[in-house]
């Protein structure tokens, strides 16, 4: 255990301020000054429990994990052992790199292991296997299941039989709720600040999101969290060129929000307004992937404010220029790295080992 006390943390203690790094960089410990002692108590919440939704999370939950993940990307107190019993298996039923590379590196980093399915062809589903049967067997085979799947029904269904935790890593058009966790992470790091207390009017956000969050997973996870913030946030704007954007589910959260959302389609007379602009042009629409909003682009041409940061939960297209990325408004590789830090918090909260690695001088 380290015998380091919270007030010891510094920005110089932060191992990924790399040379060569391209991006902004903000430091996980300007996330910590602000509130270094963690509360244990909150992330026990989330102990022996499946994450599935984005809406599982409220505000001082999904702070107090960015801060447990802070204080891992910091390397403030050992975790190399803290789930050397525990077994992940990352089950992807459909396409990915980051979410399923991202949480085997996490689970690797606190001492766990990993088993994987990369490709639905080679699971029994390709034999006519139900989801149901396959969940049971999971129960024999791992301690915790992260599952992507093209149908939006393919957790339902998998966790009729599962008695496992199971971390939804993407489903279909509807959710994908630890990308809005890496989101989120690395926001608050770059504005701590709005996560303690209420800003004067003038420092609050004004966030462009691009994209449509009734169909698009990481969109609409990324808003729900968003509105945990609502005290700090003066307006979402909302650009696509789908009438209606939102669709029920979504709706209904946003008319229960006092953020103030609008919709847009002049994503560049709006520009010098934005402070962060979410960004993504890939949805799953059940028959495979489509490029939506590839007219609202981004480039180095493009008229941002100097300090307006882009989220992107990749892979990209056109829609994001490769010369922004040596700029300080590319918080997209930051938002990407950050994800194995705040998927390793979220497992250490799961298994209940959070009192195992962090010191007692840390818990508050």
């Amino acid at each position: 255990m380290s015998d380091l006390s919270a007030a010891q943390v510094s920005h110089d203690a932060d191992p990924d301020r790399r040379e060569g790094i391209l991006g902004n960089r903000p430091n996980p410990a300007a996330l910590l000054e602000h509130s270094p002692m963690l509360r244990a108590p909150v992330l026990d919440r989330l102990q022996d429990s499946s994450v599935l939704s984005a809406t599982q999370f409220d505000n001082e939950l999904l702070v107090e994990l960015a801060k447990l993940a802070a204080y891992l990307q910091l390397r403030q107190f050992p975790a190399g052992h803290a789930l050397e019993d525990k077994i992940l298996a990352a089950a992807f039923f459909e396409p990915s790199t980051r979410t399923r590379l991202s949480f085997e590196s996490a689970m690797l980093r606190v001492g766990g292991k990993t088993i994987s399915v990369a490709d639905a062809k080679t699971t029994g589903v390709a034999k006519g296997e139900s989801l149901r049967d396959i969940g049971q067997m999971f129960n024999s085979y791992a301690d915790v299941v992260v599952v992507r799947h093209t149908e939006q029904r393919a957790i339902e269904d998998l966790t009729e039989y599962l008695k496992i935790p199971l971390i939804n890593g993407g489903n279909g058009s509807d959710e994908h709720p630890t990308q809005a966790l890496a989101d989120w992470y690395a926001l608050l790091k770059w504005r701590p600040e709005i996560a303690f207390g209420k800003l004067p009017e003038e420092f609050r956000l004004n966030i462009g999101i691009i994209g449509t969050p009734g169909n698009m997973r990481t969109v609409k996870s990324f808003l729900t969290l968003a509105l945990l913030f609502h005290e700090n946030i003066n307006h979402i704007t909302i650009f696509s060129e789908m009438a209606d954007p939102l669709g029920d589910e979504i709706r209904e959260l946003t008319n229960a929000s006092p953020v103030g959302i609008n919709f847009s389609q002049d994503l560049q007379g709006s520009l010098e307004y934005l402070d962060v602009i979410y960004l993504n042009a890939i949805a799953f629409l059940g028959d495979g992937y489509r490029h939506l909003g590839t007219e609202f682009a981004l480039d180095g041409d493009s008229k941002l404010k100097p300090d307006t940061v882009i989220l992107h939960p990749l892979a990209r297209g056109a829609e994001l220029g490769l010369d922004l990325d040596a700029s300080q408004h590319n918080l997209y590789f930051n938002q990407a790295d950050g994800a194995v830090w705040i998927r390793q918090a979220l497992l250490l909260s799961i298994f209940g080992r959070v009192r195992d690695v962090v010191p007692s001088t840390f818990l508050g």
